[in-house]
């Protein structure tokens, strides 16, 4: 089953300094029904002006992916650890109680866009607190993992995060590991198609609840990238 979750439908902010696009309950935009789905808590698209921080706070235990899409931040942590990350990078922190974060963007002329994830972390997992890669231009590529298989980031969490990139008419099928999953488009216009035959089209900055599938097949209707959330618990 595919359940949309439009770009429209999304809680909205705009601060000057910040905008941003929320799939999930965060700060000042709440909806019970929407708190987030399995151990994804946080799905945030969001556009930092030049300058702009994000000042030290603390997090719950989870683990946070940025995918940066244009731009370049600086990530530091309260026991000195920092980390730059640019467009063409995905970069994850592993948080833990008690220490902050903070995110700069580098620039002072253009702004940082990116998309950033939260995930539950397991309490007995321990990782390295920044890890980081370069995106590839393949048409499916594993970002994140429990494991860090095929180089990708390792998670404190049984999640499995792939970025599609197709070009239009261009088909991909991926298995899924349980009965959840998210699909977000980034941008592009794309078809997602269960084994039911049910069939259900996305556009820039849409995104879609998958349940009780064993796969899902994606369908670029024009260029297209996307990242797919693999939670099955």
């Amino acid at each position: 089953m595919i359940t949309p979750r439009t770009a429209r439908q999304c809680g909205k902010a705009d601060y000057g300094w910040l905008q941003a696009r929320y799939t999930f309950s965060f700060g000042h935009y709440f909806d019970p029904e929407l708190l987030g789905y399995a151990a994804l808590r946080v799905l945030n698209q969001e556009v930092l002006a030049p300058g702009a921080s994000f000042q030290p706070r603390t997090y719950p235990k989870v683990d946070i992916l940025n995918v940066i899409l244009e731009g370049e931040a600086e990530y530091r942590d309260s026991e000195g650890h920092h980390i730059q990350a640019q467009a063409g990078e995905a970069l994850l922190l592993s948080t833990q109680p008690g220490l902050s974060y903070s995110e700069h963007n580098l620039s002072k002329e253009n702004a940082l866009t990116r998309i950033q994830l939260w995930l539950d972390a397991c309490p007995e997992r321990e990782n390295p607190p920044l890890q980081k890669i370069t995106l590839a231009a393949l048409p499916q590529q594993l970002l994140a993992s429990p494991d860090g298989s095929k180089e990708s980031l390792q998670l404190r969490q049984q999640v499995w995060i792939h970025q599609i990139k197709l070009e239009e008419g261009q088909q991909l099928s991926l298995p899924l590991h349980g009965p959840r999953a998210y699909l977000q488009s980034i941008h592009g216009t794309v078809h997602a198609l269960t084994s039911a035959k049910e069939k259900e089209a996305l556009t820039c900055g849409d995104g879609a609840f998958i349940r009780d599938e064993a796969n899902i097949t994606l369908l670029a209707d024009t260029p297209l990238r996307a990242l797919l959330i693999d939670l099955p618990l």
